[in-house]
């Protein structure tokens, strides 16, 4: 039986983490989302070999700009644990850790960004709903349909 390849959008700061970032390092764990239900995208929906669209986010012009796959199941941030770290979290403990994250890998970067605005302009094709342009969505991590995936990549 195989399963069925999903598909996600991972928003980064680009002054944080950026797309030329994972290209240099080629495969990185995608720490510090305190965010249950992107927590929960991790855990219980992302696969290895799952489908990334590596999106800009509070960039001069926010968009997709690359291309990357999940490189890892989902395991305890480090990060939660360190007193010294934006990211910490005093309930956190090694035996019951809250936050999780998985390893990102390198593909490719797209040949030019696909724009929020641009987006925007083709909701009707993305369907009712696409989280990134839903009212209100700030969620790092978003799921992308199949549809959705082969009609963002088509703009490139």
């Amino acid at each position: 039986m195989t399963t069925r390849k999903r598909y996600w959008l991972m928003k980064s700061e680009p002054d944080a983490f950026s797309i030329d970032d994972l290209q240099r390092v080629g495969t990185e764990p995608w720490n510090g989302v305190r965010n249950y239900q992107a927590r929960n995208f991790m855990r219980d929906g992302m696969k290895v070999g799952d489908g990334v669209l590596f999106y800009h986010s509070n960039a001069k012009v926010p968009g997709i700009v690359g291309l990357a796959s999940v490189a890892s199941e989902a395991y305890p941030d480090a990060t939660q644990f360190d007193p010294k770290s934006d990211y910490y979290d005093a309930k956190a403990t090694r035996e019951d850790p809250r936050w999780l994250l998985v390893d990102v890998a390198f593909e490719r970067k797209l040949k030019r960004t696909i724009a929020l605005d641009e987006i925007k302009q083709h909701a009707d094709a993305l369907g009712e709903g696409f989280p990134l342009i839903a009212r209100g969505n700030r969620l790092s991590i978003l799921p992308v349909t199949a549809a959705q995936w082969k009609f963002l990549l088509s703009l490139e």
